[in-house]
């Protein structure tokens, strides 16, 4: 008589291929386990260092433009022109410093988003130095990190082009601005001609401080050289026609003129309020905004609103900044105004 074959029902072979799946499951869940969380962890940065990079950037960006501006060699071409209809320059400082501001950021963190003024595909092998300033030891605990999906760095290479072609250079900035989840964190302003190096860390601390008095009754305010006539009639509606205007060029030059700057920066002028009328782009005022947040200062729209520094970078709602004051006064002196209508 025939040996009888043994028979699997379909229901059998499932549940027997379920059991092994569960050992194998248990067996190598923790190893699993385990590298997903390195995975997580190579995929945060430390704002400590991040700061200490962008600091950095920010001065090997300065030592570029300050060359070609010595060397008188600026190759100026056009990029186009503004809403406003003033021309965009363009020079091998932007350029250069772009170069290495951008490839320093992009190469000691490739995955977090660098947003920058200027485009090129030269690329610069360039990285960090690994020296955070003794300033930032200070002041700046590590350890404070956050997921690099979360980060936007918006860099501007060389803030008042216009008026370094008009070797204007006191108004010459780079800037490097840090954005976590579209709040601004982390603002690094770099005068190129003096050296200095302004930064601030929101809730952390800063090298920078508000001065001990402003005024408001009228205020001094700040504008850009480029526009002064619309934004001046705009002022003096809102706060009288003795209001003193102060014509300026670059954002980060602006924001520094409502700070207590030491010796080493040079002279500037000094406002206590900065206001922009039109539109601007989120790398000319972020690194600002967060230095002023990090003293205790604000820097909103016209209308009141806080500016999202993620995504596109135009902002079209103008802006006001300030420290020092009640801002919601402030704003509420202003006369209505749609910059996309002007």
């Amino acid at each position: 008589m025939a040996p009888m074959g043994i028979r699997l029902s379909p229901l059998g072979v499932a549940v027997f291929c379920l059991l092994g799946v569960g050992v194998i499951y248990h067996l190598y869940a923790g190893v699993i386990s385990s590298r997903l969380a390195a995975f997580r962890q190579r995929r945060t940065v430390d704002l400590r260092d991040l700061l200490a990079v962008s600091v950095e950037a920010a001065t090997q960006g300065g030592l570029e433009v300050k060359a070609v501006r010595d060397g008188n060699d600026l190759k100026e071409k056009s990029k186009g022109k503004t809403k406003e209809g003033a021309s965009e320059p363009l020079t091998m400082g932007d350029l250069q410093s772009h170069r290495r501001m951008f490839n320093l950021i992009k190469n000691t963190f490739p995955d977090v988003t660098v947003n920058s003024e200027e485009h090129d595909n030269e690329v610069d092998k360039i990285t960090w130095s690994r020296d955070i300033p003794a300033d930032i030891l200070d002041k700046i605990e590590g350890g404070k990190d956050v997921p690099a999906e979360s980060i936007t760095v918006w860099i501007d290479p060389l803030d008042a082009t216009q008026e370094y072609t008009e070797n204007l250079v006191k108004y010459v900035t780079t800037m490097v601005c840090v954005a976590v989840d579209g709040k601004p964190v982390i603002g690094v302003i770099h005068q190129p001609f003096t050296g200095f190096t302004a930064w601030g860390f929101v809730g952390q601390g800063s090298n920078m401080h508000s001065r001990s008095s402003y005024s408001v009754n009228p205020p001094k305010v700040i504008v850009s050289r480029s526009h002064s006539g619309k934004v001046k009639s705009y002022i003096q509606d809102a706060f009288g026609n003795s209001t003193t205007v102060i014509e300026a060029g670059g954002a980060g030059y602006k924001v520094m003129s409502l700070l207590k700057m030491p010796s080493e920066a040079g002279p500037v002028d000094q406002a206590d309020v900065y206001i922009h009328i039109t539109f601007i782009k989120k790398w000319d005022i972020c690194a600002g905004a967060a230095i002023l947040n990090a003293l205790g200062g604000q820097m909103t729209t016209l209308t009141g609103e806080d500016i999202d520094y993620s995504g596109e970078p135009l902002n079209k709602g103008g802006l006001v900044a300030s420290i020092g004051v009640e801002h919601k006064a402030i704003l509420e002196r202003l006369p209505n105004w749609d910059p996309e209508k002007h």
